[in-house]
């Protein structure tokens, strides 16, 4: 009798503490974002007749929506969706083995990967295409910026030329994110020295006339070294500072810009969201042709964003959600490519 009343009180007092209660089961919330209880996020998106359809391709974290477009889009038949994302809360990555190659003399990789084998490897719940790439000797060749983690492991491609006597020096389009954290686009130019410079307009070269000279640390303006903790690169720039730019002749790599075309692009707003573009095209759904940049840049104007660069295009442009397919791609299946962009 003795011993059962010590062994009741020994449980009265561990009970006591620990404030001993009834066991819930409740799982851990670390890393989980709680549920967003308010309303529609982007109310001037949807004012614009794009349908918020995140549900249809399963939860995504509350700081970042899903919208499909109206059926057309600057007078055009579209099927287009994009990806909007509080910068505050989500992460923007670059996806893809890129670097430096000895052998190939080159930055890029032997490996390319289909958006479905980037989610399968990362499980982002968003994620696009991003740069421009070619193949040659066994090889995948970079030809767009890739920074990450404030490491540039490939510069945006510094040469052009038609017959490999003529050389021109472009600047091409960047879209980064800061040290600090803001966003920008610019133009940029990797030089012989080592040096990637940043600019803020571009150098006003055009295939159908003289070239230019090499860009500088002066020239086409006074340049920056590009301080950049993510970015991008691509053809071209569409949005500088909220003014529609559209670069395409100066940045000199062919992306059929006035042609109808699938289409891929990010962009960032005043009150910092960014927003991820994708449109069908080459009319794998009957009647839609798809877009040219410029009218890419007018879509993203509309949606809010200041900065925006066009991306690689075509039978690349594709966007997943959740590891679903969005867009048709224009090849009938998802083209493997070198470099996406992700959100989380």
């Amino acid at each position: 009798m003795i011993r059962s009343s010590l062994k009741l009180l020994l449980v009265l007092a561990i009970c006591t503490n620990i404030s001993c209660k009834e066991e819930t089961h409740v799982p851990p919330t670390w890393g989980v974002e709680e549920p967003d209880k308010g309303g529609e996020k982007n109310e001037n998106i949807v004012k614009l007749g794009w349908t918020n359809i995140e549900k249809t391709f399963g939860d995504l974290p509350g700081h970042i929506a899903v919208y499909k477009s109206p059926a057309t889009l600057q007078n055009k038949q579209a099927i287009a969706y994009i990806a909007v994302a509080d910068m505050s809360k989500a992460t923007f990555d670059i996806l893809g083995d890129i670097a430096y190659d000895e052998t190939a003399k080159g930055y890029g990789s032997k490996t390319v990967n289909t958006l479905t084998q980037f989610y399968t490897k990362t499980q982002k719940p968003i994620i696009i295409n991003a740069g421009l790439f070619y193949y040659a000797n066994a090889f995948y060749f970079s030809q767009n910026l890739v920074v990450k983690n404030g490491v540039m492991l490939s510069p945006n491609q510094n040469y052009f030329s038609k017959d490999w006597v003529t050389m021109w020096y472009p600047t091409l389009g960047a879209f980064s994110q800061m040290q600090d954290n803001s966003f920008k686009t610019s133009w940029t130019y990797f030089t012989s020295a080592g040096m990637n410079y940043s600019y803020n307009k571009p150098a006003e070269n055009d295939a159908s006339k003289t070239p230019l000279a090499v860009p500088t640390a002066t020239f086409p303006e006074t340049a920056t070294v590009l301080n950049a903790k993510t970015a991008i690169g691509g053809v071209g720039v569409l949005l500088k500072n909220g003014e529609v730019k559209n670069t395409y002749v100066q940045e000199m790599l062919d992306v059929s810009s006035t042609s109808n075309q699938p289409r891929t692009a990010i962009g960032i707003t005043a009150d910092k969201k960014m927003v991820l573009f994708v449109c069908e095209g080459r009319n794998v759904t009957p009647g839609v042709a798809g877009l040219t940049t410029l009218d890419v840049a007018n879509v993203m104007k509309a949606l809010g964003c200041v900065e925006a660069l066009n991306l690689d295009g075509g039978g690349s442009s594709g966007m997943l959600v959740n590891g679903k397919e969005t867009i048709k791609p224009s090849g009938g299946s998802e083209r493997a490519v070198l470099t996406a962009v992700s959100l989380q």
